[in-house]
């Protein structure tokens, strides 16, 4: 799955020191307690923590930082997406889920910036999918490394719903609304209660942004 961004010099720029900040501290963790903290497999042989994003594996690998895709063989060359592993890696725990499943507004801070996640993730996300519905539900029964669970068994062509795995142990919800003659499409998207140990809320907001670019290029395959 190619999932590099377009050349942007800007952002690649606004990148930079971030991955170069982090990639610092990532250097110096002991990778045992890492893979502890993180609940992750830490191949001593490879020097490399395993890691499933959206069903793929890759490898990140220790102690200089890279994220190779293990289906292309080569480094994951998007930035941003990196960012917010290297995060995870460096500061994030987990926990297991208590079953409970929260808004973006339930997650502490997030309703100091709902505004920009709702712009960034939720309307983008209905914008991307909810136009169709029975494509998104066929985007998301086709793709069996997904594993997604449908959230309602009926078929429907007004709603949607699917539980799906982002990050090792780590579950996400998409919901959508398709539109009608009063209203257009909406979405809705919960995260699992244990993402609060693994993330702050900007990174919750780029988890979202990271889930919608993804899905759109396994739609477009």
């Amino acid at each position: 799955m190619n999932t590099k961004a377009p050349f942007d010099y800007d952002r690649d720029q606004k990148n930079r020191k971030p991955l170069e900040h982090y990639g610092g501290i990532y250097k110096n963790l002991d990778p045992q307690e890492t893979a502890r903290r993180c609940n992750l497999l830490f191949d001593e042989k490879e020097s490399a923590f395993s890691l499933r994003i959206l069903g793929s594996e890759y490898r990140a690998l220790y102690p200089n930082f890279a994220l190779l895709d293990l289906a292309q063989g080569e480094d994951a060359a998007n930035p941003y997406e990196k960012i917010l592993f290297l995060r995870y890696l460096c500061e994030g725990k987990y926990f297991p889920p208590q079953g409970k499943q929260l808004s973006y507004n339930e997650i502490p801070w997030g309703n100091v910036y709902y505004r920009n996640f709702e712009g960034r993730c939720l309307k983008r996300c209905a914008a991307a999918f909810g136009r169709d519905i029975p494509a998104f539900r066929n985007l998301m029964e086709k793709n069996q490394r997904l594993r997604a669970e449908a959230l309602d068994k009926r078929d429907v062509i007004s709603h949607a719903g699917y539980r799906f795995e982002f990050l090792n142990g780590l579950f996400v919800s998409i919901i959508l609304w398709g539109a009608d003659d009063e209203f257009p499409p909406s979405a809705q998207i919960l995260f699992d209660d244990n993402f609060v140990f693994a993330f702050t809320a900007e990174d919750i907001a780029v988890a979202g942004e990271v889930i919608i670019e993804r899905l759109k290029v396994l739609k477009e395959q």
